[in-house]
């Protein structure tokens, strides 16, 4: 049998209780079941889990070493400098640069559009140049970067994606030869080593580049289909077709 007091106490059998409100609940926190609070996380398919390759490419980098990447587009280049960066919160300058002007403003919009503090510097625009990051072609750096004036990491992306003319080659020998022990260089192209006297037009030259660079370069070499092409395969989009992936390293 229930019996109230003058205090807001219920009594049940003899034991006081207190006599909660609705109102009592109002400013509380509910808590979420764990369905509820996967349902609330961000989806774990937005989980990139980096492969070995990767991870032992951002250690050598990490290690002051160079580090080659000869892969294909959509294999997860840019990963390795992302995980280097601590994904756009490095202490230290990084220079991202690549082969055009749109492939640079791409970069810029795509890492800007996560937060980060990326600066940028083309031919046509140059702004925010003490940021951790900068997003340039690599015309615009060959200057600083040939009089030794350089960032903690060097990224030269897609190496080969357009051919080199005869001065610019030998700039980039230059380029090469100065960051040697002035900080890391990471070097990815979908060009093979063996490939790369047409990438610069003349072998010679490239013989000296690659003499220099992987003296104490780290190379890392992924062959088969691209992440994206293995992902339209998985969904039936295109053929399917047996594609040997594993990565070898040097």
């Amino acid at each position: 049998m229930q019996a109230a007091s003058a205090d807001g106490h219920f009594f049940l059998r003899g034991v006081a209780f207190p006599r909660f409100h609705l109102a009592d609940f109002r400013y509380r926190t509910a808590v979420q079941t764990i369905g509820e609070q996967l349902d609330s996380a961000p989806s774990l398919t937005q989980l990139t889990i980096p492969d070995l390759w990767q991870q032992e490419a951002v250690a050598a980098l990490r290690d002051g070493c160079d580090v080659v990447v000869q892969a294909p587009t959509g294999s997860g280049k840019t990963l390795i400098f992302e995980l280097w960066s601590n994904l756009g919160k490095s202490r230290e300058q990084a220079i991202y640069t690549v082969p055009t002007r749109a492939l640079a403003n791409d970069k810029l919009a795509e890492w800007r559009a996560r937060g980060w503090n990326v600066g940028i510097a083309t031919g046509d625009l140059s702004e925010n140049l003490d940021a951790p990051i900068i997003v340039a072609t690599l015309e615009t750096q060959k200057s600083r970067l040939i009089r030794g004036e350089g960032p903690k990491l060097l990224v030269v992306d897609e190496l080969g994606y357009l051919p080199f003319e005869a001065n610019a080659a030998h700039l980039f020998f230059q380029l090469v030869s100065r960051r040697y022990g002035r900080g890391s260089m990471l070097v990815t192209s979908n060009r093979a080593v063996s490939e790369w006297g047409g990438v610069f037009g003349d072998a010679v030259v490239a013989t000296a580049i690659l003499d220099r660079l992987l003296h104490h370069s780290h190379v890392i070499t992924i062959r088969g289909d691209s992440y994206r092409l293995r992902a339209k395969r998985r969904a039936g989009l295109v053929n399917q077709a047996s594609a040997n992936s594993e990565p070898h390293t040097e």
